[in-house]
């Protein structure tokens, strides 16, 4: 039987080929951040998609597409929602 942990902390790799270490919120943060950044760059809004759950509330799946259409730049949104 797997026995899993939970993560109290963010996790980053220095490069591809390093293992895992902890990092701050703020540096976690700040390479997301930086790969959205990366990717609309160099492969346009149209690159980035956002998936929500449809168990969340309406407010939150609101949230997330606003988040997608006016921070990210993208329509690519979807959900569970039709199942």
């Amino acid at each position: 039987m797997k026995s899993y942990v939970r993560l109290t902390q963010p996790l980053v790799r220095d490069d591809r080929s390093s293992a895992l270490r902890p990092a701050t919120w703020e540096e976690a943060l700040e390479r997301a951040a930086a790969g959205f950044t990366a990717a609309r760059a160099a492969e346009g809004p149209a690159s980035i998609g956002v998936f929500s759950c449809s168990k969340s509330t309406n407010e939150v799946n609101f949230a997330v597409q606003k988040l997608a259409r006016a921070v990210l730049g993208t329509n690519n949104i979807d959900s569970c929602n039709r199942t």
